[in-house]
């Protein structure tokens, strides 16, 4: 009886299939880089926040939140996923197998949930700035981050007796029939909501910064109609002075939502054009992201020409930048995750290739490894920090090399 208990148990944890033996190989290779270079990457996301004040702003926190969820995944999920693939079998036990299952689908929600603040963050940073100051302070800041782990854990914690291994994935999973449709309706609402809301903002911030692109066009054309009639020196003096500031005013509206969070030369522009109009009400500062560098309120005149420089390269190029950014994170999750929730969804009676969804779910373990790429490597102060790392790396190799040169 005992023997037949254990061998029932092996069948039960076991995936082994002859359509699958050789794809485990490729799967596997693939578990194991996504493993090294998510580690990697989000650690370095992580570090850089920590060393580089510049990086430590309100914005990047979110930025860091979503690294530390991903480096969760690909140091705890991601290797016993790589084990469960090369051996065909789950060998760590029934109790681990729901505990696997809670953490991967946990990180997995945390992440969604940050993408979103992400995006909506940018949104209010490009649309109405008061607002992300009063939703983004400190303490709501945390709150937010407290919520999103305490959201995605109490959301998934009723499913803890469905959590089993599922031989179509070779990997512990949701069991989709036990609690139909709670599962459904908890991963559409993550999943497709989340899809939806990051795409909503992400296109929100596309069409403002359209029509401040037009509208920064039209100015130009106004003012350079204007220069064709006769004026008085001094009031050149003051049109030069008025142009340059609505120029780089509107230049640094743009710029600054082609990063992932605004340097502080940007908000100083920002905030340094708003002090022109009188309708402009006072934002709250904090030390870390706004410094004023000046104490005078009156700008120094500023010719056409530079005028015209400065809005030049905030126009077509900003606005590629900023597009092909946004189509490579909606298209980026698109990828990773519509295909495995489509397969459990419409696959009722798995009559899917096994293979078919092992390929599913491996799409979702590169979720992990891209994010530092399209959150953190597309902006230029983490690249630069990026490289501060790797040099403090290398360096005590570098000695080594220079001592091992010398005595030799």
């Amino acid at each position: 009886m005992i023997n037949h208990a254990n061998q029932t148990e092996d069948d039960l944890l076991s995936c082994y299939s002859p359509s699958v033996v050789g794809y485990r190989y490729f799967a596997v290779l693939c578990g194991c880089a996504v493993t090294i270079i998510g580690t990697v990457g989000n650690l370095m996301t992580i570090l850089a926040f920590a060393i580089d004040p510049h990086l430590r702003t309100r914005f990047n926190v979110l930025i860091v939140n979503l690294a530390l969820a991903d480096l969760l995944y690909c140091t705890i999920v991601q290797p016993i996923s790589v084990d469960s693939y090369l051996h065909l079998r789950w060998r760590s036990g029934q109790l681990w197998c729901k505990i696997f299952t809670l953490l991967q689908f946990l990180f997995n929600c945390v992440s969604i949930i940050t993408l979103c603040l992400i995006a909506g963050g940018r949104y209010l940073i490009v649309a109405k700035r008061a607002v992300f100051d009063r939703v983004f302070s400190d303490l709501g800041l945390s709150l937010l981050i407290i919520s999103a782990w305490t959201l995605g854990l109490v959301s998934l914690g009723p499913l803890w007796p469905g959590y089993m291994f599922e031989p179509n994935e070779c990997m512990c999973s949701i069991n989709w029939k036990m609690y139909h449709p709670y599962p459904t309706i908890l991963l559409f609402f993550y999943f497709f909501v989340g899809l939806g809301c990051v795409g909503t903002f992400y296109f929100l911030i596309y069409r403002h910064i359209r029509i401040t692109s037009q509208a920064l066009l039209l100015y130009r054309f106004s003012r350079r109609s204007s220069r064709k009639k006769p004026a008085s020196s001094a009031k050149d003096t003051n049109d030069s002075g008025v142009e340059s500031n609505m120029a780089k005013a509107c230049s640094c509206e743009m710029s600054s939502h082609g990063e992932l969070a605004p340097t502080i030369d940007k908000i100083n522009c920002e905030k340094f054009s708003q002090s022109t109009h009188s309708s402009a009400t006072a934002e709250s500062t904090t030390k870390p992201e706004i410094v004023i560098t000046s104490s005078s309120r009156t700008p120094a005149p500023i010719n056409a020409a530079s005028s015209s420089h400065c809005t030049a390269s905030g126009d077509d190029k900003e606005m590629k930048h900023v597009t092909c950014m946004c189509l490579a994170v909606f298209l980026g999750f698109v990828f990773c995750f519509v295909p495995f929730l489509l397969i459990n969804i419409a696959d009722k009676h798995n009559l899917a290739p096994q293979v078919l969804y092992m390929i599913c779910r491996n799409l979702t373990w590169l979720n992990s490894c891209i994010n530092p790429v399209l959150y953190a490597v597309m902006n230029r102060q983490f690249r630069q920090a990026y490289h501060v790392l790797l040099t403090r790396a290398v360096a005590p190799f570098t000695c080594l090399w220079n001592l091992k040169r010398q005595f030799c």
